[in-house]
């Protein structure tokens, strides 16, 4: 059995709002099924989440500006996000999945469309990867020339406690590169773990980017997701520079209570109380990350 995901909360209006030119770094379009159906060989199986409900959900906590990252659900096929993509140039850019076999020349219609990255899966549970669909980081080394070529990004859904061991591949590709979800650890390790210091240091240094998203897969402790906290505040710490933020709508497969987007937000807020800060890791850093005008 496949197992079904929640659909997402409705989303609250933050007391405040973000700044113009805000941007939620980190999310999916799913379906509809209909019209883009879901891959067989999936890990789970998602409510319809499409371009019209995302752009509600941005408008409702006042976020110009949105960044679609492919979901597993659909595999390798991106045609759910590139046709989101086609149908706002002005408002969405994008993360794609592809596989070592791609023509270059898609990947260049890609990039036409608005995709300035693609996401690579590194994240193991119990020997395998833990998201069916994704592609294996060993795939990035055919992909790193097209992927330079076009000034891409390559991003990586990893447990840090694989980054240390991880670092001399990443490096070795010449390409930025972006860490979802804080590094997806456990928020019960504590900050102080080899692979988390090690996420910190490349934050530090500046050759790799974080993003400030899924304090809710990191924690069980909703809504306000505490022990989360430190993690959040430790890499702000160390290179406001080097982040952006992200609210992971729809929130796929959570294991937990299904947390409302515009509450993830004001925790953003509380959390990175300088506005200076708020303002690079919202405004300035996905402009520049994902080529959006200034």
């Amino acid at each position: 059995m496949i197992p079904a995901c929640l659909p997402p909360r409705d989303v609250s209006r933050p007391k405040v709002p973000p700044p113009p030119n805000a941007c939620d770094t980190h999310a999916h379009v799913f379906g509809p099924a209909a019209r883009f159906p879901y891959t067989p060989d999936r890990s789970y199986t998602p409510p319809d989440a499409p371009l019209e409900k995302y752009l509600g959900m941005l408008d409702t906590i006042g976020f110009a500006r949105g960044v679609l990252v492919q979901g597993s659900a659909h595999g390798r096929d991106n045609s759910a996000m590139l046709d989101a993509l086609a149908r706002r140039p002005d408002r969405l850019r994008g993360v794609a999945v592809a596989d070592a076999g791609i023509a270059p020349a898609e990947l260049r219609e890609w990039n036409r469309l608005g995709v300035r990255g693609l996401r690579f899966n590194h994240f193991f549970r119990d020997g395998q990867l833990h998201y069916r669909g994704g592609v294996p980081l060993s795939a990035a080394q055919t992909l790193a020339p097209v992927m330079a070529e076009l000034g891409w990004h390559l991003q990586l859904w990893i447990d840090v406690k694989d980054l240390p061991e991880t670092v001399p591949v990443l490096k070795s590709l010449g390409l930025p590169v972006v860490i979802d979800h804080m590094g997806r650890t456990d928020a019960r390790a504590g900050t102080g773990t080899q692979g988390f210091q090690s996420l910190l240091r490349a934050v530090a240094v500046g050759w790799c980017w974080a993003k400030l998203s899924g304090a809710h897969r990191l924690s069980r402790n909703a809504p306000d997701y505490t022990d989360a906290r430190p993690f959040h505040e430790a890499l702000v710490s160390a290179n406001p520079e080097r982040l952006v933020w992200g609210g992971d709508w729809p929130h796929p497969r959570v294991e937990g209570e299904m947390p409302d987007a515009g509450h993830l937000f004001e925790l953003f807020q509380l959390w990175t109380p300088d506005q200076a800060a708020q303002h690079r890791i919202l405004v300035a850093n996905p402009a520049k990350l994902y080529g959006f005008p200034n």
